[in-house]
């Protein structure tokens, strides 16, 4: 009988990861250029007034990959995506999404938004050069917390990218980028 039980959790597990994941796939659909151009200003305006620090870093990056709404759910499976925009200076240099699948003990759902400020060369390079950055392999990306936003300055910055997640709405035991994969897509016209 517990064979039974353990086969029946497990497909419920899976239907409800399934189901998770099925949800967050009708997002999957590029946005439009503009869109995504005009959600990554606001999303970027939104961090630099709650954090002055993004701000100044923002002045020493050489590109900067903003990603305004992550949606990320989860039940044991879990998972997330967005879509963003790499700005190098003024200009809009491409599209990206971000993916992310997870397991363990996970429940719920919620939106974020982060920003990635690529502060090398090298990092552009990677990103451009690469079919999908995987977060923690490549470039050395340091998630700024509260905590090092008091230590960063200009004088300080050695890693070749700082990421900052702010703008979190809905309710998830845990929040990472850890493990997220970024890749080129090509919105819609």
């Amino acid at each position: 009988m517990t064979k039974i039980r353990r086969t029946l959790n497990k497909a419920l597990l899976v239907a409800v990861a399934t189901f998770s994941l099925g949800a967050m796939s009708g997002q999957a659909n590029a946005a439009s250029a503009e869109d995504l151009n005009k959600d990554a200003a606001q999303a970027l305006q939104i961090l630099y007034k709650s954090n002055p620090v993004a701000e100044s870093i923002a002045k020493n990056a050489r590109a900067i990959l903003v990603f305004p709404k992550i949606i990320k759910a989860g039940l044991v499976f879990g998972g997330s995506y967005g879509e963003g925009v790499l700005t190098k200076g003024t200009h809009f240099a491409g599209y990206y999404n971000s993916v992310s699948a997870s397991w363990g003990w996970q429940a719920g759902a919620e939106s974020y938004a982060y920003v990635v400020f690529l502060m090398s060369d090298k990092a552009v390079k990677y990103l451009d050069k690469s079919k999908g950055w995987e977060i923690g392999v490549g470039p050395t990306v340091v998630v700024v917390n509260e905590g090092i936003a008091k230590n960063l300055s200009s004088s300080t910055l050695k890693d070749d990218a700082y990421a900052f997640i702010f703008d979190q709405q809905g309710l998830m035991a845990s929040l990472s980028i850890e493990g997220t994969k970024i890749s080129r897509i090509k919105p819609k016209s």
